[in-house]
């Protein structure tokens, strides 16, 4: 393996801890990701929180393995798109379809499910001759990317009361400044991947202010609190998420010749 090839393979494996971690966190507390909402009174809930969680802990473990890494994607794709975009989130655009945070939780499962589909189409056995089906699946997870990104964009400015006051107040010059800034990073990002317009450069930055997301914000909260399912999950959510935002750039780099 060729050390450019070694590189690449860094944000498919940061997915897969991600994901990994929802998993675990969801074995540890016998409930699912707040991200995949079920009915508290659904038959038998606390066994398919514990099998849901089962589930993503050995998908991901898949992913980390080069030689099961393709199929192990593309379970995860199938779960985050079918059961938990689809069939979890879907009902609530029904009731909830003019609060802006139920698209938000979307885009969060949903750039995952992104994730998991370019790392399929990069590492399955795809012949010479469907060359082309790969590229476009690669293209299809980097469009649902770049659309979660403007929707994570926008929830920064519909929410900027909850927003700024997660920046740590060290930070200057001032927490909204660092929400709106933020907010416009998540746009201007979305704008790029889609338009393919510096995708790539666009794709690298906002994987490096996910992962500050991961230090500055969820880290310190999970640090203050390690009682709460949510801080668990958020904090392996986001790690998931940054993890499908850098195999995105990895997809978007120009093959050498």
């Amino acid at each position: 393996m060729t050390a450019e090839k070694t590189t690449r393979t860094f944000g498919w494996r940061v997915y897969g801890l991600g994901v990994m971690a929802v998993g675990m966190a969801c074995l540890a507390f016998g409930d699912f990701d707040p991200g995949q909402p079920v009915p508290e009174h659904f038959p038998a809930r606390t066994v398919l929180a514990y099998a849901a969680g089962a589930f993503l802990v050995f998908a991901a473990a898949a992913v980390e393995w080069r030689r099961t890494a393709a199929w192990g994607a593309a379970a995860l794709t199938v779960y985050y798109v079918l059961f938990v975009v689809l069939l979890m989130n879907g009902r609530l655009l029904l009731t909830d379809y003019a609060v802006f945070v139920t698209y938000e939780n979307i885009a969060m499962q949903l750039a995952i499910a992104a994730g998991g589909l370019i790392v399929y189409a990069t590492t399955a056995r795809i012949d010479a001759s469907d060359a082309a089906l790969a590229a476009r699946l690669t293209r299809l997870g980097q469009l649902a990317f770049g659309v979660c990104s403007l929707v994570f964009g926008g929830a920064h400015f519909v929410y900027m009361n909850l927003t700024a006051p997660l920046v740590p107040k060290w930070l200057p010059p001032t927490q909204v400044f660092w929400g709106y800034a933020t907010g416009v990073g998540f746009v201007a990002a979305g704008v790029a991947i889609l338009t393919g317009v510096q995708a790539r450069l666009a794709a690298i930055l906002v994987t490096a202010m996910l992962a500050s997301f991961g230090l500055l914000v969820n880290e310190r909260i999970l640090l203050a609190d390690h009682s709460i399912h949510m801080n668990w999950t958020e904090s392996a959510v986001n790690l998931a998420v940054t993890g499908a935002a850098w195999v995105v750039a990895d997809s978007l780099a120009r093959p050498r010749r």
